[in-house]
């Protein structure tokens, strides 16, 4: 288990004012210093290993990328997470290089093959080092430099690099622009979070290190301390506050750019609004990202974080005003599930200033009665949330943001208080408060808040993002108002569905009180939600050829008359296959310029009337191909595709019968819908007759929209539009490529049902989507691909098959007793081990957040949980396993 985050890891730079004595020069060993070239070509990189000794003996192992272009560059020192060592960066530090920078990495004090005792970004030592650094670096012929001794740098870096970016633009006037991602503002806040000790984060963070022996004595003592009292002394906070950002925080002026993980019970999105909002009252450029991952798993986005920090540096380091450095406020959101990976499809919203945790206020009214919570004798058996080590995209949170809810309270030990019905839609961005009152039979209570989302059956409530804010209260035995401040999420709450405010008085990431106790808590006021309305999901762009669409159409159809007037050598139709609307039998395609490269290879699969058929696969599996071959677009380089017994090829007759949905909605956006399907009917040269115009609007299901300006059309009605269009002429064969990109779920539900009824006639359809969930309501028969192969054709039911499975990822192989436990569980129908882990078979009424429950307790190493989408699962096994 460790904390290395995959995104630019930041850097450990250190304190001017330590430079002053001559005797803190650094000492450049040369021992073990050898140089490779990384790559060949113009953007080759060279790489320069070497240990640098500073002032106190440790040595840093660092290594130093080169472009092979002369002339100087602005710097950046690239920084590792927790755990890890200057080979995890390696392949970003390339990256900078290529563009247009020299990079330094190294392996902070205490990992990799650097000497010294782990600080946690002490001030006097790993913070210091970075100065250090930038010395070596301005004596660089390959650094610009602003002055003699101050090179053109910046630093970035997540986790704890993340936090030693901070630090050094605090300590050292030279650094130019930082970019940390996924850390903290405050170490103290983040470990002991309204005074309650973050058990298993602390444990993971010294175990990771190598134990306590690997750290400065003043850290050691004090986790042994807080560990074995389970409660944070004032000692122990200053300790960790001296070593974080919030100390030089008036001293931090440079452009920064705070990502920060949204599924992430380590490092929440308050510290970096308590950064975001400290920086910019000393009057820095300040940008802020919320990303999809996190310490607790999720997707960290790595390419995309990566562009924005380069052009980041290129604006404030290269001075290229042309660099876009993104929006003030960005958000990544979640929708639908990426069948690649089973992940959560994500888009991105953002504002032009950052609103802040409180932003837009609405309140939501709660009812329930004053109740008595129970905090057990040793605070067992605990409440679970997000749980450290999950990580991944199997994490807790993940399953979250997929909408499954894995949370455990146990009965006695919480309050709840719901809210009615939306009535609306709700999206949640920031943190939501609440007041409640609190008594205890002894001094102090500790409580664990969180805000459950509540599907309109009740039986399915999801705790977003797995976040909880723990609260001590102290003085409560006379009772005492608390405010209550819920994590930061962002979050929709659909229609129909309740909020659910919960104080549970354990929580298994935390230290509770040993000693039995009985809480009252009583409601004292609504619950306060942010809504943050400024920040919006931008409507995906029109495709740019929407303004020639048209005139594309009318060439397209004088093409097909030309063709089709053209004498041909194409196969004779098939008889026996006049009534099959798709044969495909040993279908290739080779890559362009390649012999035995393959897009698709012996592909080979049948298609029924009357059948809604999902073709799946992940990215690079030859869908695009395939469809593409299938409309007459390109031509295969073997095998044979038969639409109705006819052969496909480029303006073949029988292409009239194809309707094709393959890039997204493109219209002019100052014509109604009506007249964009009309224009795009006269266009093929057909007769007016043949459109069948209100049949398929009818089917598409637009009304009164359809006399409107595409412009003011929602993301949905287009759509459904283009839905129309390609269903104009009432084509046998419809194909829809990602037919459900940018709809929210109800839009998907419509679309869904505009196929089942398209189909319900006798005619076929053909989707592409990476949805599962959705495939598997709306496909009566799949086609599953991977690599241009087939891996799998059938009946939905056939390939899904049945029971309630999880797919139990472990760190280490699990012992056959302990497998024989986990079998003889309650609700556990079977467990059987897997090259990964275990796959377990629920079941009926068996739950998962009581399975997770127990293989913790089993000391099970778990890594991922699967979560329950059968089609998923299968999809996923499917893939794993073809050749």
């Amino acid at each position: 288990m460790d904390l290395r985050v995959p995104v630019p890891r930041g850097l450990l730079k250190g304190p001017r004012r330590l430079l002053a004595a001559a005797a803190a020069v650094v000492v450049l060993a040369g021992a073990g210093t050898w140089s490779a070239v990384a790559s060949d070509g113009p953007s080759a990189v060279r790489r320069t290993d070497r240990v640098m000794t500073m002032a106190d003996g440790t040595r840093l192992d660092t290594s130093y990328f080169t472009g092979a272009s002369s002339g100087r560059r602005p710097a950046v020192l690239l920084a590792h997470g927790f755990g890890g060592s200057k080979d995890d960066v390696r392949q970003e530090a390339e990256d900078l290089t290529r563009a247009g920078y020299t990079v330094l990495t190294w392996s902070a004090r205490g990992f990799g093959r650097s000497t010294g005792k782990i600080g946690l970004n002490d001030p006097e030592h790993e913070v210091a080092d970075v100065s250090r650094l930038i010395d070596w670096l301005a004596e660089q012929p390959q650094v610009r430099l602003d002055a003699k001794g101050d090179p053109r740098v910046g630093v970035t870096g997540g986790s704890y690099g993340g936090a030693v970016s901070l630090l050094a633009a605090g300590h050292d006037r030279r650094v130019d622009a930082i970019a940390p991602a996924v850390t903290y503002w405050n170490l103290a806040d983040a470990l002991f979070p309204n005074g309650v000790f973050k058990k298993l984060w602390a444990g993971v963070f010294f175990n990771t290190g190598g134990g306590c022996a690997r750290f400065e004595p003043a850290l050691c003592r004090m986790y042994d301390r807080v560990a074995e009292s389970g409660t944070p002394d004032a000692a122990a906070r200053e300790l960790l506050r001296e070593r974080s950002p919030v100390a030089v925080a008036g001293r931090i002026t440079v452009p920064t750019l705070l990502v920060q993980g949204q599924t992430d019970s380590l490092f929440t999105l308050a510290q970096s609004d308590a950064a975001a909002k400290a920086l910019r009252a000393g009057g820095a450029p300040v940008a802020v990202d919320w990303i999809a991952g996190g310490h607790d798993g999720g997707d960290m986005e790595d390419s995309r974080v990566q562009g924005r920090v380069t052009a980041w540096f290129d604006h404030y380091l290269k001075g290229d005003d042309s660099a876009a450095t993104g929006p003030a406020f960005r958000v990544t959101r979640t929708g639908g599930v990426d069948s690649t990976d089973g992940a959560a499809q994500l888009r991105g919203a953002s504002a032009d200033a950052y609103p802040g945790l409180r932003d837009h206020p609405r309140a939501v009214p709660l009812s329930g009665r004053e109740q008595r919570v129970a905090n057990p004798a040793g605070a067992s058996p605990p409440g679970v949330s997000a749980l450290p080590g999950l990580g991944g995209s199997g994490g807790l949170s993940q399953l979250s943001a997929l909408g499954v809810g894995v949370s455990l309270d146990f009965p006695g030990q919480y309050a709840r208080f719901d809210s009615a019905p939306l009535t609306r839609d709700l999206r949640i961005t920031g943190s939501p408060t609440a007041t409640v009152h609190v008594t205890s039979t002894t001094g102090d209570a500790v409580l664990f808040g969180k805000v459950y989302d509540v599907g309109p059956d009740g039986a399915r409530q999801v705790l977003p993002a797995q976040l909880v804010t723990p609260l001590r209260v102290t003085g409560a035995k006379a009772g005492k108002d608390v405010t209550v401040t819920l994590p930061a999420i962002d979050h929709e709450v659909r229609k129909g569905h309740r909020l659910r405010l919960v104080l549970a008085s354990t929580d298994l990431g935390y230290a509770s009180p040993a000693a039995p106790a009985t809480y009252t808590v009583s409601l004292g006021s609504d619950l306060s939600v942010p809504t943050a309305p400024a920040v919006t999901t931008a409507a995906a762009p029109l495709p740019s050829w929407v303004w020639w669409l048209p005139l594309a159409g009318a060439l397209g159809a004088l093409a097909l008359l030309v063709t089709g007037r053209r004498p041909t050598a194409a196969p004779a139709p098939d008889p026996a296959l006049a009534d099959v609307p798709l044969q495909i039998t040993d279908l290739s395609k080779r890559y362009a310029g390649s012999a035995d490269r393959y897009a698709v290879r012996e592909l080979s699969f049948r298609v029924e009337k009357g059948q809604v058929l999902g073709l799946l696969g992940p990215n690079g599996a030859g869908k695009t191909t395939t469809l593409r071959m299938l409309m007459g677009l390109i031509g295969p380089d073997g095998g044979q595709i038969r639409v109705f017994g006819h052969a496909v090829r480029p303006g073949a007759p029988v292409l009239s019968r194809v309707g094709a949905f393959v890039e997204g909605a493109g219209f002019l956006p100052h014509l109604s819908g009506r007249e964009n399907l009309e224009l795009y009917w006269r266009a093929t040269g057909r007769p007016p007759g043949d459109a069948h115009l209100d049949e398929a609007l009818e089917i598409a299901g637009l009304g009164d929209a359809l006399a409107r300006a595409v412009r003011t059309y929602s993301q949905g009605m287009r759509q459904r539009l283009a839905i129309a269009q390609a269903m104009l002429g009432l084509p046998d064969l419809l194909i829809l490529d990602e037919p459900t990109n940018g709809l929210d779920p109800p839009q998907i539900r419509e679309m869904r049902e505009v196929m089942i009824r398209y189909a319900a006639a006798g005619r076929t359809v053909i989707v592409s989507s990476h949805l599962l969930a959705e495939v598997e309501q709306s496909c009566t028969h799949l086609v599953v691909m991977d690599r241009g192969r087939l891996v799998q054709a059938g009946p939905v039911r056939d390939i899904v098959g049945s029971g309630d499975t999880l797919l139990v990822g472990t760190g280490t192989p699990v012992e056959e007793p302990v497998v024989e436990k986990v079998a003889a569980l309650p609700g556990v129908a079977s467990a059987v081990r897997t090259e990964d882990g275990l796959l377990i078979r629920l079941e009926p009424g068996g739950a998962a957040e009581e399975l997770v429950v127990e293989l913790v307790r089993l000391e099970v190493p778990v890594a991922s949980v699967g979560p329950h989408r059968r089609l998923e699962d299968a999809f996923l096994t499917l893939i794993g396993g073809a050749p």
